[in-house]
Parts: structure tokens; C-alpha cells; sequence
């Protein structure tokens, strides 16, 4: 059954409970069953994802005749499963590149996509990690995708165990993006001045410790009361945060156009990858060519470290659900910095120790 109200290629029906379903069902693509209502935005980014073949991708030629057991069998479950789509929609471009480049590799003229899935052993994952090298990071990438896969084979039946596991990831040198030091944040603000866009998007991130992706997406809908409110495009975590003075100003001093803070030179919502290489424009333009918005979120995390923060509220900001995820973002906390907060903590702790002492011997000695 076919609405007219509903988008092109989506169509709806009810299950035998009488409750109604939509799907996207198009020529020579996988059929997509939506999880949102029509008119919702996360509706909307279901069907983008779909039209753009993510979430329904083409049906290759020959890929109806996967052999049963094979990769080409368990990538096209996966791709339909939860743990490949609950994620989004830029993380699972990301995972399904990583995955069919994998999938199209060949050793000794077989396809890695024509492998029987309980073939795989151990070695043969260190032997495809390592044809990567020297590129670990996408090495290193291609281990985590590959042990997610196959947790997903041995809960379908397909596997009995996952060999990836057992292998080791290669040590990366370096802390991935640079974390801005507190030199190269005031030399952007001289740079750009409170009221012009390039310094709200600037703010919008350091000041909430958002991914760009996410900044790009706030505006005055964002807003409430005192509170900037947002469900993570990534993670899909929502954060509530209380509106910082420097990011009020910010946002008070700067013209708003339609629905979002941060909008192209046409008034339009920038794209992720626009909002990134405008944003990688305005650091070359205060000459920071190592730094980038990704950093910049690294930076307001060693900022609330730096503050004496635990990982639980530094979490509640960045919307992290792990204290090895917020250890990465917080290396770059200035060591004197929290040597002398500790200090500080231990100070205090020996002093009110001390008095509780104090008192005890002045209570014994009046007992006495």
C-alpha cells in the first residue's frame, strides 16, 4: 500500500497487530524498514540515508548468489542488522568503506569476500592487517571493524568464535588531532572578533566541547531556557548544557539566519564536510595550520581537566561514555596544572584531618 503523502519510494503496511510500518523498498536496492515516524527528523535522516544508499545500498550484480557462509553472505546481513545501522549516518559511511575495500582484496586470487566465514583464523587477520602498513591507524581500523563483524557472525550462527579478538592493534605513535593550546585559542579570537560567524562556530565548540558536526547543526531551537540541549549526531547521546557567559555573548552579538547559528555565506546550513573545510580556512586565516575543529574539542576537555573535573562531569559535557575515551581527549592537560590542583586536594584533606585530630584530643581531655 502506497500513501500519497509519503516521500518517493516509501510505502507503508500493517502487521497483523493492526500497527503500521514504513519501508523503503526501491529497484535494484536492499529494503529499509524505518524504526521512526514520517514527519520526524530522525525520520528524515533514515530516508537521506537510504536515498543516498547507505541505509538501503544497491544489490550488486551476482549479490542475490552470495555463497551461503561466505563474507559477501555476512556483509549483506550486516549491513541490515542494528549494529551496522543504529550508528550515524557518518559513522556507517565510514565503517562500510572500511568493510568492502576489505571485502574486494584478493590473495592468491580469491577474494576476501569469497571466504567462508569459520575459515578465518588468526593469522590470516594479522596477515591482512599487516598488507596495510605502514598505515596502522587504517590497519588498526580495519581490526575493530573486522571484530564487530564477527561478534555479529557468532550471534547469527555463523561463527563459533571471533579470531580477531586475540590479535593485538598496532601501537600509534602521536595523539591523533592536535589539542589546541591556550596560545593558539587566543590567537584565533584576536583573529576573528565576537559577532562574525567564523567565531560563534569557534565558540560553539570550545565552549560546549561538541564535534563540529554537531555545532553546525545548533541554533535558537537549541535553546532552553538557559540551556543548550542536543542529541549527538554520532553517538546519538543527549546532552544538556548550561550556556557558558563567553558562548552567550557570542551568540548574542552575532546576526541569526533562519534555523541555525552557523550558515553558509547563502544563508544555508553547511554540510559536515563544508562546515569543516570552512572552519579549516578560518584556522589557516589566524595561522594554525595544525589545528582543526576536532581539536578543538580536545582542547575544552583539558580545559575542564585542567579545572580539577572529574571524568564523570567531564562526561556530562562531551557526551563520552567511557574514562578511556576522556583520557584520550584529556592527555594534553597541563601536568603542573593538575599536580598543583592535587596538591591543593591533599592540602585540604591533611588539614581537615588534623582538625578532626585536634578536636578528638580536646573532647578526650575534657572527659578526663
Amino acid at each position: 500500500m502506497k500513501r500519497r503523502w509519503l516521500p518517493k519510494h516509501v510505502s507503508t503496511f500493517r502487521d497483523r497487530h493492526g500497527k503500521a510500518h514504513y519501508r523503503y523498498r526501491r529497484t535494484g536496492f536492499v529494503t529499509y524498514y524505518f524504526k521512526n515516524e514520517p514527519g520526524t527528523d530522525a525520520f528524515l535522516a533514515e530516508l537521506r540515508a537510504c536515498n543516498e544508499g547507505v541505509s538501503a545500498p544497491a544489490i550488486k550484480a551476482g549479490a542475490n548468489r552470495a555463497i551461503v557462509g561466505t563474507f559477501d553472505d555476512l556483509l549483506s546481513r550486516y549491513y541490515r542488522s542494528p549494529d551496522f545501522l543504529d550508528p550515524g549516518e557518518r559513522t556507517r559511511v565510514v565503517y562500510r568503506g572500511t568493510l568492502e575495500r576489505w571485502r574486494s582484496r584478493t590473495r592468491k586470487g580469491r577474494r576476501y569476500g569469497e571466504i567462508m566465514v569459520r575459515e578465518l583464523q588468526p593469522r590470516h587477520v594479522e596477515a591482512m592487517l599487516a598488507e596495510l602498513l605502514p598505515h596502522r591507524t587504517s590497519a588498526n581500523m580495519l581490526r575493530k571493524r573486522l571484530s564487530a563483524l564477527m561478534k555479529f557472525a557468532m550471534r547469527i550462527g555463523m561463527a563459533g568464535s571471533n579470531p580477531v579478538i586475540v590479535t593485538r592493534p598496532f601501537k600509534i605513535s602521536g595523539g591523533g588531532f592536535h589539542s589546541w593550546s591556550e596560545e593558539e585559542i587566543a590567537a584565533y579570537e584576536r583573529r576573528h572578533a565576537i559577532g562574525t560567524v567564523a567565531r560563534l562556530a569557534f565558540d560553539l565548540m570550545i565552549w560546549t566541547g561538541q564535534r563540529g558536526g554537531d555545532a553546525r547543526k545548533m541554533g535558537p531551537a537549541s535553546v532552553r531556557d538557559t540551556r543548550l540541549e542536543l542529541t549527538q549526531e554520532k553517538t546519538k547521546v543527549f546532552v544538556s548544557l548550561p550556556i557558558m557567559p563567553g558562548l552567550a555573548e557570542s551568540i548574542l552579538a552575532t546576526p541569526t539566519v533562519g534555523a541555525f547559528f552557523v550558515v553558509t555565506e547563502f544563508g544555508k546550513q553547511f554540510s559536515v564536510k563544508g562546515f569543516g573545510n570552512k572552519f579549516r580556512q578560518w584556522c589557516d586565516e589566524a595561522g594554525l595550520p595544525n589545528c582543526s575543529a576536532h581539536g578543538l574539542r580536545k582542547a575544552a576537555a583539558r580545559r575542564f581537566a585542567e579545572a580539577g573535573c572529574s571524568n564523570q562531569e567531564i562526561k556530562a559535557w562531551t557526551g563520552h561514555t567511557t574514562d578511556s575515551e576522556v583520557a584520550r581527549y584529556t592527555a594534553a592537560a597541563d601536568q603542573r596544572t593538575l599536580s598543583d590542583t592535587a596538591a591543593d586536594k591533599l592540602l585540604a584533606n591533611l588539614a581537615e584531618r588534623l582538625a578532626k585530630d585536634a578536636a578528638k584530643a580536646l573532647k578526650s581531655g575534657e572527659n578526663k
